[in-house]
């Protein structure tokens, strides 16, 4: 999972900077575990008040954000496009090598599949890369 920042909908309300954890290749995202039971008190006040936007930083104190990010592979907000992807086939890589030596065929299918997933967002940065002028 790529800890980052977004915007999600609860009922009519739309809560910003919400730390998340995204899944580059199932494209799952959900809300960091260290801070969901504070988002969905957030939510539930923000919605029976009526809020149409709230900026979760508001009310809930990111001043030394690092700790959320520490178990998390790569953080979208501060890296790379093409390093969060190199990282993720890095370590997938390194899985199915050691699913491999356990034998493990369901294993190693699930990581080939992650593999093709993230060497084709990666042929896409590059294919980006290109057309994108040089300043």
């Amino acid at each position: 999972m790529i800890g980052t920042r977004g915007t999600l909908k609860h009922d009519q309300t739309n809560i910003h900077n919400v730390p998340l954890l995204f899944c580059p290749v199932c494209h799952r995202t959900k809300v960091h575990f260290l801070v969901e039971n504070e988002y969905e008190i957030l939510a539930e006040f923000a919605s029976g008040d009526g809020a149409r936007d709230v900026d979760f930083a508001d009310y809930v104190d990111f001043t030394d954000q690092e700790w959320l990010y520490e178990n998390c592979v790569n953080s979208a907000e501060f890296e790379d496009p093409m390093d969060v992807v190199r990282t993720q086939i890095d370590m997938a890589l390194d899985l199915l090598t050691f699913a491999r030596q356990l034998d493990d065929v369901v294993w190693q299918e699930q990581l080939k599949k992650r593999l093709k997933v993230l060497s084709e967002r990666r042929n896409k940065l590059k294919q980006r890369g290109r057309n994108t002028p040089i300043r």
